[in-house]
């Protein structure tokens, strides 16, 4: 089967769902991908598209980027990463899942059906937010529930929560890329499918960003939600079905 047409539609979907809410591209772009292409393939190739999406999302808000609120998140996660890998070697991944998979349902069913506490908090949250986030990743390669659910929860703006994910994602991912590439992952046949798929995916993220512009404070939380709420389920389902 010619991969062209799925992957072009594919990256746009991608690319369009993070440019409107901040994450998501590889919710939707991994399990997708996977139907057409090697696991093997796919993970760097969506690791690459996902640093160019959050490449671009910076230069577009870098006005609202503010690092400091990503220092303690950031340096917080290399130290949660080894603990995560120990984690996964005395409790099984589908347990983990599991558990994972219904705390994220649980927050979205009551950000969504009875209403999120907006609350600063403070810095001592940002950094068992980030050693929780670096456990997760060091055991399911799932980083980013953590850091999506603590910017939920801030009373930030909606450009504030976009811009601090879209700079945690981006750092994250330029270690897990030059991983990749130092490993071995990323071949020729990476570097192909990524220049081809590159032009639709920028045309999915400015997509995304438009349309984001037009979205309030309100309906962009709303939108956060759903978009856990279905990452919850998926990692439910992964768990279950393992």
């Amino acid at each position: 089967m010619n991969i062209v047409l799925p992957l072009a539609l594919i990256t746009f979907f991608a690319g369009f769902t993070q440019g409107l809410s901040g994450f998501g591209s590889i919710l939707v772009s991994l399990p997708l991908l996977a139907l057409f292409l090697d696991i093997k393939t796919v993970i760097p190739l969506i690791s690459l598209f996902a640093l160019v999406i959050n490449t671009i999302i910076i230069y577009k808000m870098h006005k609202h980027l503010r690092w400091k609120d990503l220092y303690p998140l950031l340096l917080a996660t290399i130290f949660g990463i080894p603990t995560g890998v120990y984690i996964l070697k005395i409790v099984s991944p589908q347990i983990l899942q599991v558990a994972l998979g219904v705390m994220l349902i649980l927050f979205a069913g009551y950000a969504l059906f009875i209403q999120l506490p907006q609350k600063r908090l403070s810095s001592e949250w940002a950094w068992l937010t980030g050693f929780t986030a670096g456990c997760l990743g060091g055991s399911l390669g799932a980083n980013g529930p953590p850091i999506i659910i603590y910017t939920a929860i801030q009373p930030w703006t909606k450009d504030k929560i976009k811009s601090t994910l879209a700079g945690y994602f981006f750092v994250a991912g330029i270690g897990i890329s030059s991983t990749h590439a130092l490993t071995g992952l990323i071949t020729p046949l990476v570097l192909k499918l990524f220049f081809l798929g590159i032009i639709f995916l920028i045309m999915g993220v400015m997509t995304g960003m438009s349309c984001y512009k037009r979205l309030s404070e309100q309906k962009y939380r709303q939108f956060i939600s759903v978009l856990i709420l279905i990452l919850g389920l998926v990692m439910l389902s992964k768990g279950v079905t393992s």
